[in-house]
This record gives C-alpha cells, structure tokens and sequence, in this order.
C-alpha cells in the first residue's frame, strides 16, 4: 500500500506574507485577507489569520487550533474551496490516483460515490444539507460578478411584480372578507367613520403600518389624494366621555380643562382614555392654544401673584425694582419676601 505524502512539509512561509490587516472579527481577533476571498500568487495561498503564504493552509490551520471547517465559516469561503496551492492539489490528487488503483476500499467507496451521482441522491443529500443556511460571502461575491447590469434590473423588477402580485392577493382577500369589493372601497368607508390606517390594518389582521406602507401601490390615486377623515368623524370617539362629564362638545371640553381649569393634555389624555398625540391633534384642529406644563405654569404664576399681594405690589418686578432703588441686596430682599434669592431673579426675569 502506497503511502500518503506528508504535505505538512509544504506548509512553509514565503517572504511575500501579508503585512497590512483586512480587518478584525467579532471577537477582536485580526485577519489579513479579505472576507470571501483567496489570495494566492500562485503557489502559495495567504493565510487570513496570520497573513503568511503556504502551499497549504489547510495543513497550518492545526498551528491557529482552527478546522478548515471553522476557518471557511469565519471568514465566508464555500466549503468546498481549497486552501492550497495548484501544485500541492496535483500532488495530492497523484496520490488518490495511485490509492484507486490499489486500494480495494477506495475503489469501492469511489464507485458507490458514483452510483449516488447517477442516481441524483448525492444533489438531493446536498440541498438538505444547504437548506436554510446563509450563503457564504465568496459566494456572493461570485453571483454579483457573474449578474450584468440588465440581468439585475430584469430581477428586480420581477421581484418587484411578485411583492405587487401578493400584495394584491392580501388585500383582496382581507376586503372580501370584511364584505368589501376592494381594499379601496374599505378604506374609503373605515376612514369616513373616523378610523385611522393604524386602526383598519389592526382590525383585519395585519401589522399597523400596513396600510400606510402599502396603500400607495394598492391604490396610487387613494394615497394621492390622502385619506382625510371629517372634524366630526375625529370627534365621533371623544363624545360619549365628553358629554358623560357635561360638555356639549369636544371643543368646550377641551377650552374648559386645558385653558380654565390648566390641565394637562397627559391629564385629558387620562381622563378621556386617548392617547396624548391624539389630545395635541384635537387642540389644533379646533384651533385651541396648547399649554405644556399647563399644570405647573399655573402654580407657579399663582405663586407670584400670591407673594405680590402679600408684599402690597403689583408683580415680583415691581418689588425688586422698589429694593433696588433703596440700594437692598438680594439676600435683603429674599428675608423681606421670604422668597429664595433665585426664585426672585428668575421672576424678575420672567416679567421685565
């Protein structure tokens, strides 16, 4: 029996190594051949985590403590590439020649190996084994270099009609579903009973933003136009809570608790069981002046016409403006008000 031989022997460096680092993987450790490429000059083949040339990496790889299956995974090389040079795939491939030959097992293993071919199973076993695992980078690499130009717009724009396509089919079963004609019908008639695009896409089973996503390619002249919702659809949801606490509308409401009695639009927010964007788009689309911090805004006006009356003046900058005349400090005024000295700067401030 024919030895096999010792191709450790080949995994020798050159003094054409690779200096310069490509890069670092995810757990800092450098590399210096690109991600899904082999760098050979011919008769030697880089190293990506040292950056020497061998003959063969695959014999270096045990000096890293790497398989050539962890090395081709890292660094995106499709299984079956060779990490050697032309010269030692030869000697190899003279020594499993000389093997066939002599060797009772290789013969047989070599011929069931072709019968699977033949029979189709060798490409079947290797789908299942491919199934659902990503392509390696050198892969990638190599359809993007074989697509042209008018091959990739060609796919492109056919992937582009199968979305279209299903997207179509989607919308078409949820408006029958829903007892409409079309998706458009559907919205047109949600919409005018006061409901959002957020609200539709939820009440037929698909993701909230769906229909903003989508309706532009469903229904250009739809998405176009916007689907606006009347002032009185908007307020249709607000009535029943408004008018169980006495107001006759939405605008009275909002007048009476935001402007008069200063609450917040959190604060109505709570009360009404809405959210705080739609509190904010209810005081702008009836024309109401919003007042962040209305609460605190408030006390704290309260505050200084409290003190202002107390000390017998109009406003805190009246006072300070009296004190000032008579050469008081801050710390003079803020005994007299019993104020803190920065409370008085700050209204001072505030009403000059």
């Amino acid at each position: 029996m024919q030895a096999d031989p010792d191709f450790s022997a080949l995994a020798g460096p050159t003094t054409s190594d690779l200096k310069s680092t490509a890069g670092a993987l995810a757990d800092g450790t450098p590399f210096f051949a690109p991600i899904g490429k082999v760098v050979a000059d011919g008769s030697r083949v880089a190293c990506h985590l040292c950056g020497r040339m061998f003959r063969s990496v695959t014999a270096h790889l045990a000096s890293h403590g790497w398989t050539k299956a962890q090395y081709c995974e890292e660094f995106g090389l499709e299984r079956s590439q060779s990490l050697e040079c032309a010269e030692t795939r030869k000697l190899r491939a003279a020594a499993f020649s000389a093997r066939l030959v002599v060797e009772p097992a290789v013969r047989e293993g070599s011929a069931l190996g072709r019968d699977r071919a033949r029979s189709g199973e060798l490409t079947r076993h290797a789908a299942d084994a491919a199934r659902g695992r990503p392509l390696p980078e050198q892969r990638r690499q190599r359809l993007r270099a074989a697509t042209t130009l008018a091959e990739r717009t060609d796919q492109g724009k056919a992937n582009r009609e199968r979305a279209d396509r299903y997207l179509a089919a989607v919308a078409e079963q949820v408006a029958h579903r829903l007892g409409y004609a079309d998706i458009s019908q559907l919205v047109r008639n949600e919409t005018r009973a006061g409901r959002s695009l957020a609200a539709i896409s939820r009440s037929c089973g698909l993701h909230k933003d769906w229909l903003s996503r989508h309706l532009p390619r469903l229904d250009p002249a739809l998405a176009a136009h916007g689907v606006h919702r009347s002032p009185d659809a908007l307020d249709a949801r607000w009535l029943p809570a408004v008018r169980s606490l006495g107001f006759a509308d939405v605008p009275s409401y909002l007048r009476q608790r935001h402007l008069s009695e200063h609450m917040t639009v959190n604060a109505i927010a709570s009360e009404m069981g809405l959210s705080f964007h739609t509190v904010r788009s209810a005081l702008t689309r009836h024309a109401l002046a919003y007042r962040p911090h209305a609460a605190k805004r408030d006390a704290a006006q309260r505050r200084a016409q409290d003190v202002a009356a107390d000390l017998d003046v109009d406003s805190i900058s009246e006072f300070v403006d009296q004190c000032k005349t008579h050469g008081w400090s801050w710390r003079q005024m803020a005994a007299v008000s019993g104020q803190p000295e920065t409370w008085l700067r700050r209204h001072r401030g505030s009403e000059t």
